[in-house]
């Protein structure tokens, strides 16, 4: 087993530590006294078309669809250099890839062409955001009434599929104006089953479109200045050909389109403590207290920091092999992406924490690092499927199955 990266990945993880060191590390101050989130949004949107004219966003589109990605791995090395210096713009990034991937699934040859050109563009501020969750929850997404996750519609009209419903906690879904991201890839009901259970399809929604309508940017705890909103589709119609794969096959897509990203939030939680436990030790290195020591001679401060320590390689080491996994295909890949997101996620709050306890009361003043950083790093257990509502639920039903290999993982 090479744990080394290739010539090629350190060169991109210097490519991204750079610019996120140049540019998205202006974005916090860029967001800072801005009262809404809309505005603190549409605030990072000249660092998001920096991003993009670097070529980071035509990165995420794979090789055999026009773009320059490699494989989940890659997109972690820049995931964790960009999240380390600000969750904001490196969230927005990274949620297109969410948007786009039921068009890589199960998108044909015509639509692939016409919705991921603007992707691989070096130009503008292009948007794309995959909109399943709805107000009220959508754990049980795939479930029958009357307990359905999904209550978006869309019924097929002379040729058209009309849209309504409500959607939120999509990723930039209404766009830098209000209006729409550039593509959405709707998660909707088209009828039901002989079972009762719903039929589900994803459509897409291309900008510009009537009927998207923004109830509310939701005011996050973290990630300020990025934007999740709760919008309406009321009537909005596009054609038949706006289907994404077979109708009624959507949980299929839904459920692919999420397992990687579970593992690249556990890239994400990796990153965000590794930005805490920085600030932390330099503090604890430097920082007397009032005493004659700098606090990082006590045993306890030293004992706690490389406990954590510990803890961050571990967290590291279980995303980075999740992410290798998906990419080698290994018969295990989703059980260890499913891993990465749980487990890295909830270490990360809880090693934020204990830094905070370390460093002191100064850590409780709302200007400090480990104050926004935690509040960041609540978002991860809880976003991209919940750990409690989802996706242990899934790490139990794969440990269910009656072939299952508990060594599947070690291939």
């Amino acid at each position: 087993m090479d744990w080394n990266l290739t010539p090629e990945q350190l060169e991109l993880r210097t490519h991204a530590r750079r610019f996120a060191r140049v540019v998205l590390s202006e974005v916090s101050g860029a967001i800072a006294n801005l009262a809404t989130p809309e505005a603190r949004f549409a605030a990072t949107r000249p660092h998001y078309e920096q991003l993009v004219r670097e070529g980071f966003l035509r990165r995420l589109i794979p090789v055999p669809f026009g773009g320059g990605g490699t494989g989940v791995l890659d997109m972690a090395v820049v995931a964790e250099e960009f999240q380390a210096e600000d969750v904001n713009v490196s969230l927005t990034l990274l949620a297109n890839l969410l948007g786009l991937t039921p068009v890589f699934l199960a998108g044909t040859e015509e639509q692939r062409a016409k919705w991921i050109a603007p992707f691989l563009s070096a130009t503008g501020a292009p948007l794309a955001a995959l909109a399943n969750s709805e107000p009220g929850g959508s754990a049980n997404f795939d479930a029958p009434s009357p307990g359905e996750g999904t209550r978006t519609t869309a019924e097929l009209k002379n040729g058209h599929w009309v849209i309504n419903g409500r959607k939120q906690w999509v990723s930039s879904a209404t766009g830098w104006d209000g209006r729409g991201a550039d593509l959405l890839t709707v998660v909707c009901r088209t009828g039901n089953r002989q079972d009762g259970t719903p039929a589900l399809s994803v459509i897409a929604v291309e900008r510009p479109i009537d009927g998207i309508i923004l109830e509310k940017a939701l005011d996050s705890l973290g990630h300020r200045g990025h934007l999740v909103p709760r919008f309406r589709l009321e009537n909005v119609t596009v054609p038949n050909t706006n289907l994404i794969g077979i109708q009624g096959h959507g949980r299929d897509i839904v459920a692919a389109s999420f397992t990687g990203t579970a593992a690249l939030v556990g890239v994400f939680a990796t990153a965000v403590l590794r930005k805490a436990f920085e600030y932390a030790l330099a503090f604890a290195k430097t920082e007397k207290r009032g005493g004659v020591h700098p606090i990082i001679e006590h045993q306890a401060v030293g004992h706690g920091f490389a406990d954590i320590k510990g803890r961050l390689e571990a967290i590291r080491s279980l995303s980075w092999r999740a992410c290798w996994a998906m990419d080698a295909g290994i018969p295990g890949a989703a059980e260890l992406s499913l891993h990465s997101k749980v487990f890295c996620s909830e270490v990360a709050v809880g090693s934020i924490v204990d830094l905070i306890r370390l460093v002191g009361i100064d850590a409780y003043e709302s200007d400090n690092p480990l104050a926004r950083l935690l509040q960041d790093a609540l978002a991860y257990p809880i976003f991209d499927g919940g750990n409690i509502g989802v996706r242990r639920r899934q790490l139990h039903a794969i440990l269910s199955e009656p072939t299952y290999d508990p060594l599947s993982t070690v291939a």
